[in-house]
């Protein structure tokens, strides 16, 4: 036995090497299944074939769970190197071939999706058909894995200047567009046109989670002006804040790109004395911009922002 699996040459699969990845990252089986969109037992017979391709066992048995056996540990560690090699060969063989034409997953935001995605998706459409887009929901630490992996190829996400994304050295960051911040409060509260934030002290207030970036952001910007907001309600998505803000019971942020979620007649949006803004950045890894493909998608995307009332963006990222 031990001889037939000594003599075997060893062949690894980036893709099984890829699920291994997404089992380590999210601690199971089930949880690897809803994120790469198969079944539990397509993902468990993936592990099993890469099991016999190495020769011994990548997963064991943990109660009711599993975890990376030390193989399949050294196979995830060093696994990574090889989805980043098969990242930069894509990118060469598309500079070289002629014509545009890949499959492409894009990480974005709730709010990017519902109102820069039908835009891109428009534009790619009449330039560039052969461009297939598929977009997932993802948060900032989400977002950094899937680049990383190769399960994205690039994300959209906020930079909120007061309280910047700490970026690690090896991502791109390339801003897209000014997303202005506004205050959103239910019709009718006579805070006028503009208001100064101070001001909304003793308001009940609407905000996402510390657990995410936004939320974090919002209320880095509260204290800034003075005073730590009274969150009643914590939702992270931006339609459902600005569902309760239209039934009275509270205020919460908004922004340009958000109005596509504000109830029509029953919300207010007030521009702050002090103005507030998020820059909409594309998040990558560095040779991912040598793609024309991804130019490509960039270039939509800058256009999008544009036809929605997003301001250039000042500062340069690194790219």
């Amino acid at each position: 036995m031990h001889e037939s699996i000594y003599n075997k040459r060893m062949t690894l699969s980036l893709h099984r090497l890829r699920t291994l990845r997404e089992v380590a990252r999210v601690g199971g089986i089930i949880a690897a299944a809803e994120t790469l969109h198969y079944s539990p037992s397509t993902v468990s017979q993936q592990l099993e074939t890469l099991s016999r391709d190495i020769g011994a066992p990548v997963l064991e048995r943990v109660g009711r769970g599993v975890r990376l056996t030390d193989v399949g540990r050294i196979a995830n560690e060093y696994g990574k190197e090889l989805l980043e090699a098969e990242q930069r060969t894509v990118a060469a063989i598309e500079q070289a071939r002629q014509g545009l034409a890949a499959r492409l997953t894009i990480g974005v935001f709730a709010t990017a999706a519902a109102s820069l995605l039908p835009a891109v998706f428009q534009e790619l459409a009449q330039r560039y058909p052969e461009i297939i887009i598929e977009s997932e929901e993802v948060g900032v630490e989400d977002a950094v894995e899937g680049l990383r992996d190769g399960r994205l190829d690039c994300a959209l996400m906020l930079d909120y200047p007061d309280a910047p994304e700490q970026w690690s050295a090896d991502l791109s960051v390339v801003p897209i567009g000014i997303d202005e911040i506004h205050l959103a409060a239910p019709a009718g509260s006579g805070l006028g046109q503009e208001v100064s934030l101070t001001e909304m002290a003793g308001e009940d207030w609407i905000l996402s989670g510390t657990t995410t970036y936004y939320g974090r952001a919002m209320r880095t910007a509260c204290r800034a002006a003075g005073f730590e907001p009274v969150v009643r309600h914590r939702l992270d998505g931006a339609s459902a804040a600005l569902a309760l803000v239209a039934a009275g019971l509270g205020v919460t942020f908004t922004s340009d790109l958000a109005k596509i979620f504000s109830p029509l007649h029953s919300v207010e949006t007030i521009r702050l004395a002090k103005p507030l803004q998020n820059t909409i950045v594309i998040v990558q890894l560095p040779h991912t911009a040598k793609r024309p493909t991804v130019r490509a998608v960039h270039s939509a995307f800058h256009k999008a922002g544009e036809s929605l009332g997003l301001r250039p963006p000042i500062e340069t990222h690194s790219s």
